[in-house]
Order: structure tokens, then sequence, then C-alpha cells
């Protein structure tokens, strides 16, 4: 993926174009199940690539497939759904608007919303009783704390019912409690509805205790692999996880070789 960043200006306007490679000869074939996290230095393209599987960038090069489809597509059929660094609920609505909200876009008589919404009502209800909410449908966001308002965000972008969730840095702003309760309520979500998930996070132990595979980028291509992927670290600890897990000599193991591929992600310029 290559950005312009810039035009210097010539003594007639013109000038030559400046370019920026920020993801390299990037190939990932992520299997319908599996739970990826990408990791790495900050600038490296974590996002960049989330946005290219999610249709909200275009490659300057190569393809890519989405439930065998291009990811705009995929996003646009509810096969794909996106959660963002922050939650993004619309502070007029209310906790159960916000997650009707993809519904109310994709009904055919949208124009006739106020006496259609009933029969969706099951739907968001069923929803938020499983990010454990129900009791909150009626709240605006705002009364919420930042926890509560991403499980909203989850809830809304399981409405569609999807086949792949795509997060990037979900839970960067929670505090430490939060963010583990967080983790375990997207393991039960994962292996509850059998989804494929691709996570951006900047920790090496949330991508390990989460992933079966964490993929460490770095800036620019690595002299080793020609790619911006540096390592890929495979992570063959037993499911269901549980908070025990952090415990485990194994799990320390995968961290520690998780830190090594950052170390060397971070000495590339």
């Amino acid at each position: 993926m290559t950005y312009e960043v810039g035009r210097p200006r010539g003594l007639l306007g013109g000038g030559i174009q400046q370019a920026l490679d920020v993801v390299v000869n990037f190939s990932l074939d992520v299997q319908p199940g599996e739970f990826v996290s990408v990791i790495g230095p900050s600038g490296c393209g974590k996002t960049t690539v989330l946005f290219l599987l999610a249709g909200i960038r275009t490659p300057s090069a190569g393809r890519i497939e989405v439930c065998a489809r291009p990811p705009r597509d995929a996003v646009r059929d509810g096969l794909c759904s996106v959660i963002f660094q922050q939650p993004v609920l619309l502070e007029w609505l209310s906790v159960e608007e916000n997650v009707l909200l993809p519904l109310r876009l994709r009904d055919p008589r949208w124009w006739l919303w106020p006496g259609r919404r009933g029969q969706y009502l099951e739907r968001a209800g069923q929803l938020l009783r499983t990010v454990e909410l129900d009791a909150f449908s009626h709240y605006y966001p705002e009364k919420l704390s930042g926890g509560m308002q991403q499980r909203v965000a989850i809830a809304r972008a399981l409405t569609l019912d999807p086949q792949v969730l795509l997060l990037d840095e979900p839970f960067g702003a929670l505090d430490e409690i939060t963010r583990d309760r967080m983790n375990l309520e997207l393991l039960r979500l994962y292996e509850q509805r059998a989804l494929t998930i691709v996570f951006v996070t900047h920790s090496i132990e949330e991508a390990v205790f989460l992933s079966d595979r964490v993929v460490v980028m770095g800036r620019g291509a690595s002299p080793r692999t020609g790619s911006s992927i540096v390592r890929e670290v495979r992570v063959d600890l037993p499911r269901p996880r549980t908070a025990a897990l952090k415990e485990d000599a194994a799990f320390f193991q995968k961290v520690r070789e998780g830190r090594a591929a950052l170390r060397e992600a971070q000495q590339l310029q």
C-alpha cells in the first residue's frame, strides 16, 4: 500500500510526487474460524491492513478477498463487520437504537421505520443479552462506561450476523481489568458464533491470549522476509481459554517469542 505524502512545488507549480510505502509485499491467508492478531510498532501499517480488509482503503497493488468477494461487497452484504478504536455510537440514539441502526439502514422500506422497527426488537434484545446489556437498552451512550459502550459497538457489529469481524484496537482505551473482561467476552462470542477474527492490537500479551496466530509487522520491508511481515507466531494453546492461562508457562513462552519478534520489527526504519 502506497500513500502520496506530498508533491513539492516547482517553479511552475509542479513537482515530483513523494510516496510512502506503508504495507509492502503483505500476504495473509486467514482460514474460516481462525483468530489472527496483527501487532507491530506505531506507523507500521496495522490499521491500514485492517482498513484494506474492510474496503475503507483501496490497495495500490495486489488483490484482497473477504468471504471470496471484494472487501466492500463483503461489508455491504453483512458478511464482514468492523469495530473501531472508539465505539462510534450515535449520542442521540439509545443503546437499543444504536444496535438496530444497521437493520434500519438496510430495511427495504426504511422510510416507514417507526412502524417497522417492532419486527427487529427481538433481534436487538437477543444481542444486548449476549453482551449483558439488556437492562441498559434505553440508556444513552453518555450514561455508559467505556467498556459498556464498546460492548454496544460489538452488539451492533453482530446485528447482521457476520462471518468475519475486523477489530482495530477496540480495548486500547480501557483500564486493565475492563480490558481483561472484554477479552474474555470477545472469546466467548468468537467460540459461540464460530467467527473469523482479525484483531489489531499493541499488546503482545493480549494478542497471544486471544489468537491462533500473531502476525508481527515492521515499518517497511524486513531484509529477512522482504515483506512488512517480520514474523508469525503460532499460538497452539488450548481452547477455550480462561484467565488462568495467563499464569501458564506455555503462555509466557509465546509472549517471549512475540516480544523477540517485536524487537526485530522495531529495528526496521
